[in-house]
């Protein structure tokens, strides 16, 4: 396995320097702005991704306003007593993709958000305490306990959320591969750590986030 510096030249040689690898770069929120953030946008985040998965960003972008209105903003308590009778509206209501599956997540991902808080304070606190270096242990309580939230939805949604981590796309893959990291796009928990045991590494390294280095991994292939 190559070394951060090793592949950060492999990057800087495809980009032409550094700037360029790191432009419109946002780095990740530190945790205490994290735990600021509302448990409403916390679950508005997670449908956010879960509909755009598998679906055209864009249309999805184009139709958020309607989905803040039908899901009252998110609001944690309403969301997660949501009636039959409200769902079989909502799976009718034109100004959302009518998905039932997704729709339903809605209530089941407001239900985690409220069981997470009761023990954290808050669906923030809960994010922002998280160790960095176990990154990979929160993708697994994503899709253990939340719904529709494995894989790389689970990880859109932290990057989104402005939370730090990396995203197995096909590209970070495609280094993690090369580097001798894994064999095949990591579905596993042994493979996930293998991961999470590299990117500790390179952070170590290089002394840099979580969400620099998959940037870096990233730029290397594509």
């Amino acid at each position: 396995m190559r070394t951060f510096d090793e592949i950060l030249a492999i990057s800087v040689g495809r980009k032409g320097d550094e700037v360029s690898i790191f432009d419109g770069f946002e780095p990740p929120k530190p945790p205490a702005e994290l735990a600021l953030v509302p448990d409403d946008r916390w679950l508005a985040g997670m449908t956010r991704a879960i509909f755009q998965a598998g679906f055209n960003w864009k249309v999805v972008d184009r139709m958020w306003p309607g989905f803040e209105a039908a899901f009252a903003q998110f609001d944690i308590g309403r969301n997660a007593l949501m009636s039959e009778d409200r769902f079989d509206e909502l799976c009718k209501d034109t100004s959302i993709v009518r998905y039932p599956q997704k729709i339903q997540s809605v209530q089941q991902n407001a239900v985690f958000i409220q069981d997470v808080a009761k023990e954290h304070g808050s669906f923030g606190a809960f994010i922002g305490n998280w160790p960095q270096a176990e990154f990979s242990g929160l993708l697994e309580r994503l899709k253990k306990d939340g719904t529709r939230l494995g894989g790389t939805t689970g990880q859109y949604f932290l990057r989104f959320m402005g939370a730090d981590g990396y995203i197995l796309s096909k590209d970070v893959t495609a280094r993690l591969i090369a580097e001798g990291v894994i064999d095949k796009p990591p579905t596993s928990k042994a493979a996930l750590a293998a991961v999470q045991n590299a990117v500790n590494t390179w952070s170590g390294q290089s002394d840099r986030s979580l969400k620099a280095i998959s940037r870096v991994l990233a730029t290397s292939c594509g």
